[in-house]
């Protein structure tokens, strides 16, 4: 069996090698990224491995019976993925290129394995790392109470935004001074946002679209809809770049259709596949999820503004279980049998 992974040096790149390590799942495995990254050795279940160039001939090379794509460019992705797919190979993609295709699933394995499990092509869709993180707590509650509405909040590490948003914050870290009383960063050291992300919070996850939302808050709304196969469903969403390298939190606002009591919400939660659950006085952390697969889920209450209505708190590695683990995840249903690509 050959396993291809594409973006191999980037930081889904490197996440996806660490997972695939974790879970032994050995295969002859093939790296690809970028002309200026061939070349470059890295480690793989013991074996050191040289990275190649991405290109159509190296492609047809090594003929991969899987992919793991976690490639920075979205043009890169449109045109390698069905290029894969077209040589007979099964591809799970980390972008947003091809999540709402609806031909193409988009999946979370506790979620909607059956999704996987029906699908006729040889492309799969990684969800956004927030999206991800929020439905794995919603689809249970949606399951037993029937979900009416959605209000997301999130609070996204800057590792969400490759490289160059680490880059970003550990360079306003290191040149951080005190002008009048402010933080202040250069901004010719910034890379990947207009504003400086040290000390500071920025409302904005890529670009406005012209319906006021940004491009990030659409995927939350699109994928959600998409995922509990609600087309229709009432969701609102503000994302929000944090000052912290890694983990996703989301702050939630749900209404149900049916009554509930919040004791029944909280059962499901403690009995839900990939979910640790916070009850009392503790609650989920981003310090506490870093390295970890599983969404931490906090904070349950009922909001007392409004009938079936409860707030919740979730936290999840978005390099992991927002990104590497969902996808190798996916793998593991091919894998294992259970998906049959005709």
């Amino acid at each position: 069996m050959k396993i291809a992974i594409v973006g191999v040096t980037g930081v889904v790149g490197r996440s996806m090698i660490k997972v695939l390590e974790e879970d032994n799942i050995t295969a002859d495995y093939y790296l690809f990224a970028s002309a200026r990254s061939a070349g470059k050795k890295m480690k793989l279940l013991g074996k050191e491995l040289t990275v190649l160039e991405l290109s159509k001939a190296n492609v047809e090379k090594v003929m991969p019976d899987f992919a793991l794509f976690a490639a920075d460019d979205g043009a890169i992705t449109l045109e390698y993925v069905p290029f894969f797919a077209e040589l007979g190979c099964t591809v799970i993609d980390n972008s947003s290129v091809f999540r709402q295709d609806p031909n193409i699933p988009l999946v979370v394995p506790e979620c909607n394995e059956r999704d996987a499990l029906n699908n006729r092509g040889r492309i799969i869709a990684n969800p956004n790392c927030s999206t991800i993180g929020a439905i794995v707590a919603l689809k249970p509650l949606d399951d037993a109470f029937s979900i009416k509405r959605v209000i997301y909040s999130t609070y996204q590490a800057v590792s969400g935004a490759g490289q160059t948003g680490v880059d970003d914050y550990q360079a306003g870290f290191n040149a951080s001074k005190i002008v009048n009383g402010h933080v202040s960063v250069d901004k010719h050291e910034l890379q990947g946002s207009p504003y400086p992300i040290f000390n500071n919070l920025i409302p904005q996850i890529d670009s406005f679209l012209d319906n006021g939302n940004t491009k990030e808050e659409e995927k939350m709304i699109n994928e959600t809809r998409k995922i509990l196969h609600k087309p229709n469903l009432a969701i609102s969403a503000t994302t929000v770049r944090v000052p912290i390298e890694n983990c996703h939190s989301v702050s939630i606002n749900v209404e149900f259709e049916k009554g509930f009591e919040i004791n029944d919400v909280k059962e499901i939660l403690k009995k839900a596949p990939g979910v640790i659950f916070y009850d009392d006085d503790k609650y989920p952390m981003p310090i506490l999820a870093n390295g970890r697969n599983e969404v931490l889920v906090g904070r349950v209450r009922m909001d007392h503004s409004h009938p079936h209505t409860i707030n919740l708190f979730t936290v999840s590695d978005n390099t992991r279980k927002g990104a590497s683990v969902n996808a190798v995840q996916i793998l593991k249903l091919f894998l294992r049998g259970d998906v049959r690509v005709v």
